[in-house]
């Protein structure tokens, strides 16, 4: 949003503040089952491992769905290789995951923690200067490109051919994948979240769109979409996804988070996790 580059743009730190309290009923998103009482005090409960949390007894990850394989509804239940990682933290801080899905422009923005919305982000969100001026992050969890899907017989391969054919260009709002190409000179039609932009593709709104290359092939894993669309190009553009927290986020968290990703990165319980979503290990994605 990466999921995207976002996917994945800096307000001053009062006004995301200021934003994030006053503003987080009105946006989209609904609960995913999770609690979703308002923000804690100050003085927030500590978890068994010590670290000051939201709510006791849980860690609460905002997030975006549906970002498949990051994040998605199965049942009444939210699953995705974002949540399998940081259930990793919250059993080492002997607590249970809540996840709360919420407007990703609330997230990246900084907003969401902010206001004690949640103790961490998780979101296919990449790590930028950007957001790292109102967020703090994890070390990074995932190494991400972005890709352009396109109508099969168009016969594009690059964003160079994009802008030789005049074809309409798409991409979801507020992430990495719309930054690169606007840098790139194009202004895309934006899409509200993943599944509007996927919608806008089929229903000829945009001939191509740019997304996060996990994601473009869980689509293309749909018999219906790889029928009529398929993969035009990988865009190396060095991306990587960390866990947010809010600025100057609690230590204890922090270590937590932090060591429980370079641990499941040593041990192959980061390998399992990533075969299990993505069917390829690390690295060889694309």
């Amino acid at each position: 949003m990466g999921l995207s580059f976002v996917s994945r743009r800096t307000l001053a730190a009062g006004a995301v503040v200021i934003a994030g309290t006053l503003g987080l009923a009105a946006c989209g998103g609904g609960d995913t089952g999770a609690s979703t009482s308002d923000g804690a005090s100050s003085n927030a409960p500590a978890a068994a491992g010590g670290a000051k949390l939201v709510h006791p007894g849980k860690l609460t990850t905002c997030t975006n769905v549906p970002y498949e394989p990051f994040q998605f509804k199965e049942g009444d239940k939210v699953v995705g290789f974002d949540v399998d990682i940081v259930d990793l933290a919250a059993k080492k801080l002997g607590v249970t995951q809540d996840v709360v899905d919420i407007d990703f422009a609330v997230i990246k923005s900084g907003a969401a923690m902010a206001a004690g919305k949640c103790d961490v982000a998780a979101a296919g969100m990449t790590i930028t200067p950007e957001r790292q001026a109102n967020i703090d992050f994890s070390v990074p969890y995932f190494d991400a490109t972005q890709a352009l899907l396109v109508k099969k017989g168009l016969g594009v391969k690059s964003l160079e051919d994009v802008k030789a054919k005049g074809l309409k260009l798409g991409a979801q709002a507020s992430t990495t994948g719309l930054d690169y190409v606007k840098k790139q000179g194009f202004n895309p039609k934006e899409f509200a979240d993943s599944p509007k932009e996927l919608l806008g593709l089929q229903s000829g709104q945009a001939d191509v769109i740019v997304q996060d290359l996990p994601v473009v092939l869980t689509w293309l894993k749909k018999p219906e979409i790889a029928e009529k669309f398929e993969l035009a190009a990988s865009l190396d553009t060095g991306e990587q996804y960390g866990i947010g927290l809010k600025k100057n986020a609690d230590p204890v968290l922090l270590k937590a988070i932090n060591d429980t990703i370079t641990t499941a990165k040593a041990d192959g319980t980061y390998e399992q996790i990533y075969v299990k979503w993505f069917g390829k290990k690390p690295g060889e994605l694309g």
